[in-house]
C-alpha cells in the first residue's frame, strides 16, 4: 500500500494567519504546542433562538470592526484555560489559511483580552501539517489580498 502524506511545514513561534469566513486578515497568531486546542478572541458572545452571536477582537485592536457574526452551527465544550481552569467555551468550525494552507478547524471562542494575541493555535491543528520552530518569527509569507482595481 503506497501512503501520501504531505510535508510538514516548518511555522514559527508567531505567524501571520487569515479567517476569511470571518473577514480577519494578518491577524498575529501565537503558536503554542502546550494548547490542545486553536482559540479566538471573541466578545460579546451570546445565543439566542439556536443562533451565537458574537463580536471578534476588542476595540483596542486596529483591525476591530463592530461586525456581530453569526453561526447556528455550534456546540460548547469544556476546556482548560491558561490559568488551568475549566470553563465552557463555544466551538464554531471556520476556515484558517496559514500561508497557502487552508484548513477547516474547531476553533474556541473566549476572551483573549488580557492576551497578547488575539489568536492562539493549538496542537490539534498543527498535527501532521506543521513543525514549530521556535527560534522563528512570521516564518510563513502572508498572501497579500488584491485590491480590485477601481474602474
Amino acid at each position: 500500500m503506497i501512503q501520501t502524506t504531505k510535508a510538514k511545514q516548518t511555522i514559527g513561534r508567531r505567524e501571520l494567519i487569515d479567517f476569511p469566513e470571518l473577514g480577519l486578515f494578518n491577524i498575529t497568531a501565537k503558536v503554542d504546542t502546550g494548547a490542545y486546542t486553536t482559540a479566538l478572541h471573541c466578545h460579546d458572545i451570546r445565543e439566542e433562538n439556536g443562533i451565537l452571536y458574537f463580536k471578534l477582537l476588542d476595540p483596542s485592536h486596529p483591525d476591530y470592526t463592530e461586525k456581530e457574526q453569526q453561526f447556528s452551527s455550534y456546540f460548547q465544550k469544556e476546556i482548560k484555560n491558561s490559568f488551568g481552569e475549566m470553563e465552557k467555551r463555544y466551538i464554531i468550525k471556520t476556515l484558517i489559511k496559514i500561508g497557502r494552507r487552508r484548513i477547516n478547524s474547531l476553533i474556541s471562542l473566549t476572551d483573549r483580552g488580557t492576551m497578547r494575541y488575539p489568536v492562539l493555535i493549538g496542537r490539534k491543528l498543527l498535527k501532521k501539517r506543521f513543525v514549530v520552530d521556535v527560534a522563528l518569527l512570521n516564518n510563513i509569507p502572508p498572501l497579500i489580498k488584491k485590491k480590485k482595481p477601481k474602474p
